[in-house]
């Protein structure tokens, strides 16, 4: 192959692409397309339910993201689960023809959830090693618009040749998908780290015993607590408010609880953990919290997606009670999700040309400023509310009113794309070059905790205040993380790290 046409198969603009692409095609063949096979293969829907197990590896992810760090490269950790999940596909799909291969699949997409929560991991961290931090913020827009239409391509295209074709073809031209994506990073993915410690000796560490131990007793009690949640929750405190409060919800609080923990107390945990130097997972933990205004960090992870994690619960209920259940889906992927993806393309690139430190405040500003905007709208709204919901016979909003409604989901997606690049760019800024892929995904998961707030808070409030002071509410939520914004390190940071040109000199 001419050099010039390897150069452009290696460039940013094409494995930014194609590597976080195969990162959401995975997650929504796991999460979102498995849903509509089991019940088209008339499983119930309390077995369904059960699905959101699949969602445990990501929660929890942080938990095993030091190794990947620690052993191997991030490239070498990508292709080998690229490759483990490609497996997967095609095994689920010959399965979908057993005549009871319906629980065997289950099976395999809860370990194959793992496997994408590593491969997950590895992405983002060869993400933060390949390219310096003008070259990330530059990029995240491609890593939005690639994930949205990874996400795409499974809802719309995987489903429809399911749904016509039939589930084998379904799932064996996903394999077929994610094994071409493997053979080009095998080809083209450009080398940007060295290898720390050889992958083998992750493998012999495992093989001794004691982590088998670690994992044959954690999953089954990850699982147990899943399951009995609502139980062990009515029991220890009979508060349905936090009954309400999901799986993934009660991990981000531990996992905040422990970091703030760590923070009171690093001296002392610092020499207990690693008097022996030794201890690459402790570290990878300590080294996170081990720096200046570092709560500061982490209340400003959780707050600045509050308002907007309030807001986007209730946008769906808000237009089905509007009346407009049936215009949802072209407002939502014809218009909401191109203008997201622009959002987060011109948020990624003005980040890069102006500093994370000068767009913050504008970024974020408008992403809040869309809870007023929606506030605006249902109170002006207010007559069609209050005749629609709950209504057998719709009363038409008009095409002016839909036209508005439209365009205020476009700015909210718009906007949304904008704080997306703000807390992706600064979620890397807290990565320390050892610890890039854990610390990344310590981040994440402190994000779950504005997804609790809406989940377990958002309904109550929205019924008994009703849609524009709800709205109006959510904004308030907001100024808490705006405030938080001259206090916040890593805004104003000299560029560090190598990029893929610097190594290869």
């Amino acid at each position: 192959m001419k050099t010039g046409a390897r150069s452009r198969l290696q460039s940013p603009h094409v494995w930014a692409f194609t590597t976080y692409f195969a990162e959401g095609f995975p997650y929504t063949l796991i999460r979102i397309v498995s849903s509509v096979f089991f019940r088209d293969l008339r499983v119930s829907l309390e077995a369904i339910g059960l699905t959101s197990l699949f969602g445990i590896p990501w929660v929890l992810k942080f938990l095993w993201g030091p190794q990947i760090d620690e052993y191997g490269t991030k490239r070498r950790w990508m292709l080998f689960f690229q490759f483990l999940l490609g497996v997967m596909a095609i095994v689920v799909a010959f399965l979908t023809t057993a005549p009871s291969g319906v629980k065997l699949i289950a099976v395999i997409l809860f370990i194959g959830s793992f496997i994408a929560a590593t491969h997950d991991m590895a992405i983002d961290g060869y993400y933060m090693e390949a390219l310096d931090e003008s070259g990330q913020a530059k990029f995240v827009g491609y890593r939005v618009m690639a994930y949205r239409i990874a996400m795409m391509t499974g809802t719309g295209v995987v489903v429809t040749i399911g749904a016509t074709l039939g589930w084998f073809a379904s799932y064996l031209a996903s394999g077929v998908l994610l094994f071409s994506l493997t053979l080009y990073h095998v080809a083209f993915l450009p080398r940007a780290e060295k290898e720390k410690k050889p992958f083998q000796d992750l493998l012999k560490l495992f093989l001794e015993g004691r982590s088998l131990v670690i994992l044959v007793i954690a999953i089954p009690s990850i699982i147990g607590l899943f399951a009995f949640r609502e139980e062990i929750l009515k029991a220890a405190a009979g508060v349905p408010f936090l009954v309400r409060i999901r799986f993934s919800g009660w991990v981000g609080i531990g996992l905040v609880v422990a970091l703030i923990f760590l923070a009171a107390f690093r001296e002392k945990i610092k020499r207990l953990l690693l008097g022996d130097g030794e201890s690459f997972y402790a570290r990878a933990f300590m080294a996170y919290m081990d720096r200046d205004r570092m709560v500061v960090v982490l209340a400003f992870v959780i707050f600045m997606r509050t308002g907007e994690s309030l807001l986007s619960s209730m946008v769906s209920p808000f237009m089905v009670d509007l009346g407009i259940k049936v215009h949802y889906g072209w407002i939502s992927g014809g218009i909401g999700l191109p203008f997201s993806i622009l959002g987060a393309m011109a948020g990624g690139w003005m980040i890069s040309a102006y500093s994370l430190g000068r767009t913050i405040w504008p970024f974020l500003l408008a992403q809040n400023l869309t809870n007023l905007v929606y506030m605006a709208l249902a109170l002006s709204l207010e007559p069609y509310l209050a005749v629609n919901t709950g209504a057998q016979e719709l009363t038409p909003i008009g095409s002016g009113n839909l036209f508005l409604v439209a365009l205020v989901h476009a700015f909210d997606q718009f906007a949304g794309g904008l704080g997306t690049s703000v807390l992706v760019t600064f979620l890397m800024r807290t990565c320390l070059p050892d610890f890039k892929a854990a610390h990344f995904a310590i981040g994440t998961g402190l994000m779950n905790l504005s997804g609790v707030l809406a989940g377990a808070a958002g309904g109550f409030l929205a019924q008994r205040l009703g849609y524009g002071y709800f709205f109006g509410l959510s904004f308030v939520a907001s100024i808490p993380g705006m405030a938080l914004i001259p206090l916040v390190p890593f805004l104003h940071m000299e560029k560090r790290g190598s990029s893929l040109r610097d190594q290869r000199e």
